[in-house]
């Protein structure tokens, strides 16, 4: 009887291979069977002459490990301190940075929610919508309210506390310190007339509100510094109302603006015949923000009682702009106003998020 004699090639080392393309298929929530298939129509088998059994083979040992990475991506500074696996520093961070990164049309579906069990049982409708796999949204879910709960009641700033307890990089630090932020005062971004606006829209709102409305803009010792809005500052903003409430500084305000913009915007007269309403409106809005609901409708009403009044009278983003520049600088030279500190405050954030939201 003849002997059948094979010969294997067996390789070992100890470092953990990770292809990158497998890594974003299992984040993106396919099924093995479907990597393979996107695998083989992206020609993965050209360059090595594989066989799909193979192929098939090394999808399914990739997204073995990546299931047991991902207990220790749930706290990345794990990552670095475990032995099973033998990762080197900048995969590492490849792999912590991914498995955080989200898609901005999920997180805008929900901006602004409670990261509870309520919202999670919406994922199905939220993915039918996004297009984004079940299996993602649920990924994305989990990391949004994992980042929500271990930062929102640290002292220190929110972004670099993102960062330093989940090593992400700091463009998606800043987007994580949004979601937090949002989630945390339950802004309303749900409405129609919101719609329009996407996840870096508010996120870059949020930024603002974070740099100079918190306790944590002032003083960076406080407690829960970067996630609350600063209560006394929101108090004291019914001072204001002395711009819209003195007949005669509400004139001479008006006659001010329109003396520096008159033959530099186009929307002039229009700004003319409609300052009054103009200001009162964005007085009336920082008045109101003592109370919980008007602040989680900041956005709505800056969208209804001034950026849709500016978009009916046709007023371009450079209108806008020269006019919020003026409508807060001149201020400073009426009499009898003595908020300066507190009007550019409130100003400064005011203007950034108007003409972040104001699509002409």
């Amino acid at each position: 009887m003849r002997r059948m004699s094979m010969e294997l090639d067996v390789f070992v080392g100890n470092t953990t291979i990770i292809d990158e393309e497998v890594y974003q298929l299992w984040l993106d929530g396919h099924s093995v069977s479907d990597a393979v298939r996107m695998r083989l129509e992206s020609d993965a088998l050209s360059e090595c002459e594989a066989s799909g059994e193979v192929l098939h083979s090394d999808t399914m040992d990739q997204y073995r490990t990546f299931q047991m990475c991902e207990r220790l991506l749930h706290c990345p500074s794990k990552l670095a301190n475990q032995l099973l696996f033998q990762i080197p520093a900048h995969r590492q961070a490849m792999l912590i940075e991914r498995y955080y990164e989200f898609d901005h049309t999920f997180a805008r579906e929900v901006l602004g929610k409670k990261l509870s069990k309520g919202t999670k049982k919406d994922l199905d409708d939220i993915s039918l919508k996004t297009g984004v796999a079940l299996k993602s949204c649920r990924r994305q879910f989990d990391n949004f309210k994992r980042v929500f709960k271990v930062v929102e009641e640290l002292k220190g700033p929110l972004v670099e506390n993102v960062q330093h307890h989940f090593l992400l990089s700091d463009s998606l630090a800043r987007d994580y310190a949004a979601v937090v932020f949002f989630a945390n005062s339950r802004f309303e971004t749900g409405k129609r007339k919101l719609q329009y606006l996407s996840f870096q829209d508010f996120a870059f709102c949020a930024g603002q509100l974070i740099s100079y409305w918190t306790v944590g803009a002032v003083d960076n010792m406080m407690e829960d510094m970067d996630v609350d809005l600063e209560k006394e500052f929101l108090h004291d903003l019914k001072d204001l109302k002395v711009l819209v409430n003195d007949k005669d500084m509400l004139d001479q305000h008006k006659s001010l603006v329109c003396y520096q913009l008159k033959g530099k915007i186009k929307a002039f007269s229009e700004m003319e015949a409609n300052f009054k309403n103009l200001s009162r409106a964005l007085i009336n809005i920082a008045s109101k923000l003592t109370n919980t609901k008007d602040v989680r409708d900041l956005f709505i009403d800056l969208v209804e009682k001034f950026i849709e009044p500016c978009r009916s009278d046709k007023w371009t983003v450079g209108d806008l702009t020269l006019f919020l520049t003026h409508y807060t600088s001149t201020a400073h030279t009426l009499e009898m106003f003595r908020f300066q500190i507190l009007w550019e405050r409130y100003m400064g954030v005011i203007k950034s998020c108007i003409l972040k939201m104001y699509h002409d």
